[in-house]
């Protein structure tokens, strides 16, 4: 099989001014596109070419750093797309319960979350992540990914520098503000913890 690039769930105008569709299509166009032609290059006429995208995140893991790179920021970004939206949300239901019992409740999750954003070192991802029915943050640098982890991601924002810098240069607070007050996709979310398991990429 090869990977495809999946199609943005949203308009291209939908998160702006937080995120333009200037930013969207460098991102989206040209950023994932790269990872995802890069990733089916590399695993062309080998025996990964007929598996998901989780089994060669998992197969390169250690092995392959390139292949590893490349899989797992197709996983990532296509991640990251489901976890934003053009139409403001909010967690509900057992999502909502468990983000008061691990956080305090959701402004306290919310400053928490935009403060990890904020001092994450270079690049990276910051997540809403459930692990034996307990809500976390968890941060991964560069390519690395919670796609294999023990952990079952809920929601990731992008802090590479290239998810905010056209839209607010270096001011990465800013970014993290409109996206976690606005965008943030709390149906995609509420469906992965029911899901109870790691999403998976569209085949």
């Amino acid at each position: 099989m090869s990977f495809e690039l999946i199609a943005l769930p949203f308009d291209s105008e939908a998160l702006a001014p937080a995120i333009s569709a200037e930013t969207l299509s460098f991102h989206h166009g040209k950023h994932h596109k790269a990872y995802v032609d890069k990733t089916n290059a590399a695993i062309e006429g080998t025996d990964l070419a007929d598996k998901s995208l989780e089994a060669v995140i998992v197969a390169a893991r250690g092995a392959n750093q390139g292949l590893f790179n490349n899989a797992a920021q197709t996983w990532n970004h296509g991640f990251y797309w489901y976890s934003l939206t053009g139409e403001k949300t909010a967690p509900s239901g057992d999502l909502a319960a468990k983000i008061d019992e691990s956080f305090g409740s959701l402004d306290a999750f919310k400053a928490k979350l935009a403060d990890a954003g904020a001092a994450h070192f270079a690049s990276g991802w910051v997540w809403l992540a459930e692990k034996n029915g307990k809500l976390s943050l968890e941060e991964t640098h560069d390519a690395d990914t919670l796609a294999d982890s023990d952990a079952n991601p809920l929601l990731v924002i992008d802090v590479w520098e290239h998810a905010y810098y056209l839209d607010h240069q270096n001011a990465r607070p800013n970014y993290l503000k409109a996206v976690i007050e606005k965008h943030l996709n709390w149906d995609f979310a509420a469906e992965n913890l029911a899901r109870g398991a790691a999403w998976t990429y569209p085949a």
